[in-house]
């Protein structure tokens, strides 16, 4: 028996996004790897060093984005993915057979480049696949399944941690060795999974781009009246594309329509930057050792944290299509600016370490457990899937990769100014954070149409027609219908068609 369509198209998306596992798994792998006394004794490394090593894969990363819009144009969205989990292997035996810091971070900064690809281009492949009814919960796979590596490094390491001995570098190869597997699963295999059919009829293989979509969403039946409309709305879009849109960098800033796409995409990204998400998470280990928390139990509690991400993510791919973008990307800055203001409190009343109150200090703990569930229910999902739907298919892969490199920079940015400035300012560095969550609020409230279930192809009208200040326009006005009405035209021509031959 066959997979209903939307049941393939989900399963294709799911085997896509180990490349976002990768990205979860190298950033929770390394914190373990540098905490090992065998890498220690082997490398002997300083403080700076060791900073290096875990801020030179972001870096990486942020090249890796840049490389990957051009790539995702010329080559296709699978050969983009192909060449990203390739890079990500190299990286990854490099980091495994490192003889010397060196080694580490040549690694380092190549995995990030991979990592970069495969951030920036899974995302865009799964919205270009996607039946827009189901789109959110496939591109939100992203951020599910970047929690799925964090997760599973989290295990692995603590397996390897307790597994070998201090003086064994096998304590950390191991688990640095076995992010190689699922790249070279995704490398193996990608090829043989459809290449985007927007891509194809693109590039001037309209009959394959058909086959494509007939495939994926009609069991291959490509008369199917569903599978005709949409094939003809891209057709029609993508000519207008040609005619009018950008074919380089520049034209995203010269065309209003784009820039406004590309400035909500970027602003999208860096506001996820600045809702405090990877602050809390660095200061929330080090309240843990002020606590008396340390080894075993720090792994424990991190745990926790991950799994009430996925948990938050999960439920996000569950109602994330029915809930619609716009609200809960509005809810969910509320939500984190009321944990921050719970935070900052507790720490300013009670500072770790010194007031010597742990029931305070547990408290500061759940809360970051809760900021963790609504950062995770909303803001990171949406963060990747409204980039990947609101660009035309002649921008997207460019607007997609710009916005990426500003979730990198910004990521960078963050890591390397918590630690002075929890040391400098302490909790008022939080107040920070509870200032860019209102604002963020405020800002899509004021600036981001709802683009839930609309056709990849109306994201053009509905841009460059909506006005700038959204509270006020009615959804209804600036939806098309055209991919309906299309859908309406040809069942009835087939069932005219259909009349016409019982009647001969």
């Amino acid at each position: 028996m066959a997979l209903p369509p939307k049941w393939y198209q989900f399963l294709v998306c799911v085997f896509a996004s180990l490349g976002s596992m990768l990205y979860g798994y190298d950033l929770g792998v390394i914190a373990q790897v540098i905490a090992c006394k065998s890498f220690n004794t082997t490398f002997s490394p300083t403080d700076d060093e060791i900073g290096a090593v875990v801020s030179v894969f972001t870096g990486g990363a942020f090249f890796g984005a840049a490389a990957a819009g051009p790539s995702g144009d010329l080559l296709g969205r699978k050969w983009t993915i192909l060449i990203g989990a390739i890079v990500f292997c190299l990286g990854g035996a490099l980091q495994t057979g490192a003889q010397a810091l060196s080694y580490l971070y040549s690694g380092r900064a190549i995995a990030g480049i991979g990592v970069g690809v495969l951030v920036m281009i899974v995302p865009l492949y799964q919205a270009e696949l996607a039946h827009p009814s189901i789109r959110g919960r496939v591109t939100a796979l992203q951020q599910f399944m970047l929690g799925v590596g964090a997760l599973a490094a989290a295990w692995i390491s603590y397996g390897t941690y307790v597994g070998f001995d201090e003086t064994n570098n096998a304590q950390w190869r191991t688990s640095l060795g076995i992010q190689i597997a699922p790249a070279f699963v995704l490398a193996c295999l990608i090829l043989l999974f459809p290449e985007s059919p927007r891509w194809l009829i693109d590039h001037g293989r309209a009959e394959e781009g058909l086959r494509t979509l007939a495939k994926l969403h009609a069991h291959g039946n490509e008369n199917d009246a569903w599978v005709r409309a949409e094939f003809e709305m891209i057709q029609d879009a993508i000519t207008f594309e040609h005619e009018h849109e950008a074919k380089s960098y520049t034209e995203l800033f010269k065309d209003k329509s784009c820039f406004r796409r590309l400035f909500l995409a970027c602003a999208l990204q860096a506001s996820v930057q600045m809702t405090g998400v990877s602050a809390i998470q660095y200061y929330s280990v080090t309240i843990f050792g002020q606590m008396g928390i340390e080894g075993d139990d720090t792994l424990k509690y991190q745990a926790i944290s991950s799994v009430i991400a996925l948990v938050a993510q999960f439920l996000c791919i569950l109602f994330i299509d029915h809930l619609g973008r716009r609200w809960p990307l509005i809810f969910g800055n509320v939500g984190n600016m009321v944990t921050f203001i719970i935070a900052t409190i507790l720490l300013a009343k009670f500072p770790p370490g010194e007031s010597g109150n742990t029931s305070a200090a547990w408290g500061f703990i759940v809360i970051t457990w809760i900021y963790n569930f609504s950062f995770s229910a909303t803001c990171g999902p949406l963060s990747w899937i409204i980039p990947a739907e609101i660009f035309d298919t002649k921008t997207r892969s460019k607007g997609v990769s710009i916005a990426t490199m500003v979730s990198f920079a910004f990521n960078t940015m963050i890591g390397q100014i918590t630690k002075p400035a929890m040391t400098q300012v302490r909790y008022r560095y939080y107040i920070l954070f509870i200032i860019c969550n209102l604002t963020n609020a405020l800002f899509f409230w004021a600036v981001l149409p709802e683009t839930a279930k609309r056709p990849l192809e109306e994201m053009n009208y509905l841009f460059t027609n909506a006005p700038l200040f959204v509270p006020g326009m009615k959804k209804s006005d600036y939806v098309t219908h055209d991919l309906e009405h299309r859908v309406e035209e040809i069942e009835t021509k087939q069932g005219y068609a259909q009349h016409v031959e019982e009647r001969a």
